[in-house]
């Protein structure tokens, strides 16, 4: 058992995960940022001025003592997180099938350049052939 872990995880597959998990957490991090930083401040110029990362909807207020620490904080709904989080998932998904469609489309050109080889029934009548002869 051992050993076919081992042939398992030093195997091309695994490793191609291990890159591509990697690579998906860094596209996710650079695609946050452009969101965030860029196209939110966009989407609220349009929407006059509004910031959707401090849209939320308070369920309850915030309880301060009298020397003004918080003993409870507020309890809300972060519903400008969530919008932020939905275009996140959309540009990544658009991303990815990009990604995706030119691997395929790549794949494929490589299919069909590679050779065709004899057909089994060829492959058959050669070994009937052979198997006549003796």
């Amino acid at each position: 058992m051992l050993k076919e872990f081992k042939e398992f995880i030093t195997g091309g597959n695994v490793i191609e995960f291990a890159v591509a998990v990697i690579m998906a957490g860094a596209i996710g991090t650079v695609v946050k940022g452009f969101v965030s930083n860029i196209v939110m401040p966009v989407v609220g110029m349009f929407t006059g001025g509004v910031s959707f990362a401090d849209k939320k909807i308070i369920l309850s207020e915030a309880i301060v003592d009298a020397a003004g620490k918080v003993s409870q904080p507020e309890n809300a709904i972060l519903y400008g997180a969530w919008i932020d989080s939905i275009i996140n998932l959309i540009i990544v998904g658009f991303v990815m099938f990009i990604m995706i469609k030119s691997y395929n489309k790549m794949k494929k050109k490589e299919e069909e350049a590679a050779p065709a080889g004899p057909s089994q029934e060829d492959l058959l009548a050669e070994i009937r052939d052979l198997l006549k002869k003796d």
